[in-house]
Formats: C-alpha cells, structure tokens, sequence
C-alpha cells in the first residue's frame, strides 16, 4: 500500500463521518428551508453511487479476480462478494429493524420526550453501525486510487446530511440543549474513520493480491444497497415526486464525464 494513499484514506473517511455534523447544523443553527435542493443533492449522491458501484468498482474487481483466478471463476467471486455486501447491509438493517432514515425522521413527529430521545439514541447507534462498512468502503477505494475514494467520500457526505438530522432533530425537542444533540450526531460519525481503520488493520495484516478485487465487489454492494435502501428513500421524503430522479441522472452524467476527463 502507498503510505500516501493510507493517510488520505483515513481523511477521506473522517471527512465523510464527520460530515453528520452538516446535517446536525442545519437542523439545529440554521434556518435551511430549501427541501428540494435537499432532495436533489441526496439523489445526486446515490447517483453518484450507483455509477461508480456499477462502472467503476465492480469492473475493477472482475478485472483484478480475472487475472487471477480466471474469467468464470473470477466473476463468480465478484459477484459473491457483492452479494455479502448487499447482505451485510441487510443484516444490519434487520438487526435494529431500521428501514431508511425516512424512519427515525417521520418518527421526530412524535411529542412524546422518552420517545424522542430513544429515537434519537437509537438513531445515533444505528447510524453508527451503517458508517464502519461506508468508512472501510471509502478507505479501500482511496488506497487503490484517491479520486475514486474521494468521490465515494463526497457522496457519504451528502447522504451523512439526513443522518445528523436524524439523530440530532429528535435529542433537541426533546432535551432542549441544542449542544447535547450536536454532539450526539456528530460523535455518531466517528465511525466512519473507525471503518477505515478496520480496513487498514485488514490491508497490512492479510494482504494478498486478491483482497483488492473482494473489497472492491464487497464496497460496490455496501455503496448500492445504501443508495437505493437509505438515500432515494429520503430524497423522496424531502422533495418532489421528480426530484430523486433528478439528482441520480445529474449525478450519474457528472461521474461519467469525470471518469471520461480522468482516463483520458
């Protein structure tokens, strides 16, 4: 591993976490009203993922597994990793019966304080438990080239934006302490760079030629289930009907003329 690539992937990862903090801020500090400009940055972000999951990730670890193992075999062990990926997520959906962030926000309604507070906690957990896979995907992917990993780490986030409001929104009403409530979310972050290091410790202990094409195949599940189950659910929960759609083209168009400019 390039020791540079490392320390930017522990940055890119903490960025992204920490990013929670964006959301916390303008639920609680700011007067933020435009929810369609909202709606359409979440769905840019899952465009954003969608395309590199699809084009970039999984071509690179078919590829990477091809080599080594052949085209049949290789692919079958892509698509076994993708599809941990995708269940990984899934576990840890039905682990805390967590759905999207859709959820914990609509639960926010609810004026009773015991009830808002468990929300926001249990939003708090929940959500930190979602960012170890997001910070290991987002490390790996800077480890083999930095602008994927940034990429990646920007649409995280945009999509931590809803995370901090989840967590931060329900603490608020119900304590009152606008302090209280943005630490909660932001320290909910600092998993993601807890990710990251996980990847790190696998990287530099069981490192063998192969690992890069099962994390890229793990990553790109992650990445796919989070933007169709967490960030499209929330984009239409905030903006119109039209608006997902919006920011996904816009999304995808962008990362296919930066990936285009970047290998040409």
């Amino acid at each position: 591993m390039d020791p540079s690539n490392i320390y930017i992937g522990f940055a890119l990862a903490t960025f992204a976490g920490l990013s929670t903090g964006i959301g916390s801020f303008l639920g609680l500090y700011s007067k933020f009203e435009n929810k369609r400009l909202l709606s359409i940055a979440i769905g840019f972000a899952a465009g954003i993922m969608l395309y590199v999951s699809f084009v970039e990730l999984l071509k690179l670890s078919f590829e990477d597994l091809s080599v080594l193992y052949g085209t049949t075999t290789g692919s079958l062990i892509g698509v076994v990793a993708f599809i941990v990926g995708l269940l990984t997520m899934l576990f840890i959906d039905q682990l805390f019966d967590h759905h999207s962030i859709a959820d914990f926000i609509s639960r926010s309604s609810d004026k009773n304080e015991t009830a808002l507070i468990r929300t926001g906690v249990f939003s708090a957990i929940a959500l930190a438990i979602h960012n170890f896979p997001e910070g290991f995907a987002t490390f790996t992917a800077a480890v083999y080239d930095p602008t994927v990993g940034a990429t990646l780490a920007f649409a995280i986030a945009i999509h931590n934006i809803p995370e901090g409001l989840a967590v931060s929104v329900p603490i608020y009403y119900a304590t009152k302490d606008k302090s209280k409530a943005f630490w909660v979310s932001f320290c909910s972050g600092l998993a993601e760079p807890m990710g990251a290091l996980i990847g790190f410790l696998v990287f530099s202990t069981v490192y063998n030629p192969a690992l890069f094409g099962i994390s890229f195949a793990l990553c790109a599940g992650i990445m796919i289930y989070v933007a169709l189950n967490e960030l499209l659910p929330v984009s239409r929960e905030y903006g119109e009907p039209t608006d997902p759609i919006i920011g996904v083209t816009a999304g995808m168009i962008v990362m296919a003329i930066s990936l285009i400019m970047l290998y040409a």
